[in-house]
């Protein structure tokens, strides 16, 4: 159902997209701000999918770069709607809706603030239902849709276009390119598509999923309740289904460098007991890839692992690991569309070169010890 979103769910909203982006997809309080500032007492039109006429023109909308640089170069605030414009001057047609590609991180927050500047609504749905690092990594693309032509614009007003035809990884390593020479960070416009072909490749309502998953985190600390059985009631009633709890312990090494044009890197997590000798280790690129405890895979993409300070049950980003930091580590399923062997050839292990084959969580966890969602 379509609904409209004021500042008042902002809060929820960048939360969940926190935990979404398992890591990375940049810094949602960023994006919370500028759409804060855009919005004022007004509101954002969010349409559920299934509403979406058949020959609309959807435009995925996104900020690229790595969440180090992020951290440091916020947005000017023409960008995003610039890299709209281009595209739409670019294809000749205007924008009926823009969508998240991501629904992790700054990116479930961007649409938004495209949304709060023109009027055009946003689409409850996204070509991840996480974050990940690659352009090319998206349901859009594993189900057939080409990111070409794509939009950059930079924080200086310029603008690019990059047409590979239907070479995606091509589009990615040149836009790569680009974003660097931008300065770490752009803001892009790919994937452009039908309403039809958004709903034959979209995964649904992750806006909503983000703003649940927020206020369940909020609600738990409120209440003083578990946040991590808080979590696995919400993600029990959705596609996700499946929440393990895999470690908890502090954070006893990180090594993080930024690398063309990612954040890369590993962090190593021990556990509290003198007597328990166990670790947790992450490899990450902007967002967290694998979990290994012991040296035993428990969790890897494109199921999500995430890390949420042990106290207040706040998501960590990559960028705000910190050595000494007390924090509990989760995985949770994706939805049955991002396991197929067309998605993991997209966005599985062996797209990132991990040198181990793809298992859902639910299975590598089974028997040891966590918090599961309730099976339906």
């Amino acid at each position: 159902m379509s609904f409209d979103l004021g500042v008042d769910s902002l809060g929820d909203l960048s939360r969940g997209a926190a935990l979404l982006g398992t890591g990375g997809g940049g810094d949602p309080h960023v994006g919370r701000l500028l759409v804060t500032q855009a919005l004022g007492d007004r509101t954002v039109r969010i349409l559920d999918p299934d509403e979406v006429a058949d020959d609309a023109f959807v435009v995925p909308v996104a900020q690229m770069g790595a969440p180090t640089v992020g951290m440091e170069k916020l947005p000017g605030g023409d960008e995003p709607v610039a890299v709209l414009r281009a595209i739409e001057r670019h294809v000749g047609r205007t924008a009926d809706a823009v969508i998240p590609v991501e629904c992790g991180g700054i990116n479930s927050m961007i649409p938004l603030f495209v949304a709060a500047r023109t009027g055009l609504p946003v689409i409850d749905a996204d070509g991840m239902g996480r974050a990940f690092p690659e352009l090319q990594m998206k349901t859009f693309a594993a189900y057939g849709i080409s990111g070409s032509p794509m939009a950059l614009a930079g924080e200086n007003g310029e603008t690019a276009i990059i047409d590979t035809g239907t070479d995606d990884k091509r589009m990615e390593w040149l836009a790569r390119g680009v974003t660097m020479r931008l300065g770490g960070i752009a803001h892009v416009a790919e994937f452009t598509m039908s309403g039809a072909d958004m709903r034959r490749t979209a995964i649904k309502r992750t806006l909503t999923l983000g703003i649940r998953l927020g206020a369940a985190l909020r609600e738990a600390r409120r209440d003083h309740r578990d946040p991590v059985a808080a979590l696995a009631e919400v993600v029990a009633d959705t596609e996700y289904r499946h929440l393990r709890a895999l470690f908890t312990g502090k954070i006893v090494d990180i090594e993080r460098r930024t690398e063309g044009g990612f954040a890369v890197g590993r962090a190593r997590f021990a556990s509290f007991g003198a007597a328990d000798t166990s670790e947790l280790e992450l490899t990450f690129q902007n967002e967290h890839l694998v979990a290994e405890v012991d040296g035993r895979v428990v969790c890897t993409v494109p199921d999500l692992i995430c890390v949420l300070d042990a106290e207040t049950g706040e998501p960590i980003t990559t960028e705000g690991l910190r050595y000494g930091q007390r924090a509990t580590v989760i995985g949770i399923g994706t939805p049955p569309v991002m396991r197929t062997e067309q998605a993991l050839a997209a966005f599985g292990p062996a797209a990132f070169r991990l040198g181990t084959e793809f298992r859902p969580v639910e299975e590598l966890t089974a028997g040891t010890a966590g918090t599961a969602a309730p099976t339906p």
